[in-house]
């Protein structure tokens, strides 16, 4: 799987690691302060090499991760988490977040919208918002 390369972009290779869907995205991300690689802000065009630590935070969450593998191909999911290493302390982080997250939507009973309002939510609305 993983190719003969030193070195890649640094948006290339998030891209082929599934961080993001995109390489635009993972630019715009990397241009917005999101992404640090050994600690410092970069830019996409950055080459990272074997044993590169990049530091990710997208949605909320953080990922410190040491970089295992360079390829420059999107490849199954199964594939790309072979291309780095998190460090143990980052995942629990990530796994406390999310336990605390569904929690905190369970103790909530917050569902969410699931429907656009009809013409009878629209009136209810409205009647609290000028009563």
């Amino acid at each position: 799987m993983p190719s003969d390369v030193e070195a890649i972009r640094l948006d290339k290779w998030l891209w082929a690691a599934r961080f993001y869907k995109t390489r635009s995205l993972a630019s715009d991300a990397i241009n917005g302060g999101k992404v640090h690689v050994n600690g410092q802000r970069t830019k996409a065009a950055k080459d990272i090499k074997i044993g590169t630590e990049i530091t990710i935070n997208k949605n909320g969450y953080t990922w410190h991760i040491a970089v295992t593998a360079l390829t420059g191909q999107r490849r199954p999911a199964k594939e790309a988490d072979l291309l780095y290493q998190e460090t143990p302390e980052s995942h629990n982080k990530r796994q406390h977040q999310i336990q605390a997250e569904r929690e905190q939507k369970e103790l909530l009973g917050f569902s969410g919208i699931d429907h656009k309002p009809n013409k009878k939510d629209r009136r209810l609305i409205h009647r609290f918002k000028h009563s």
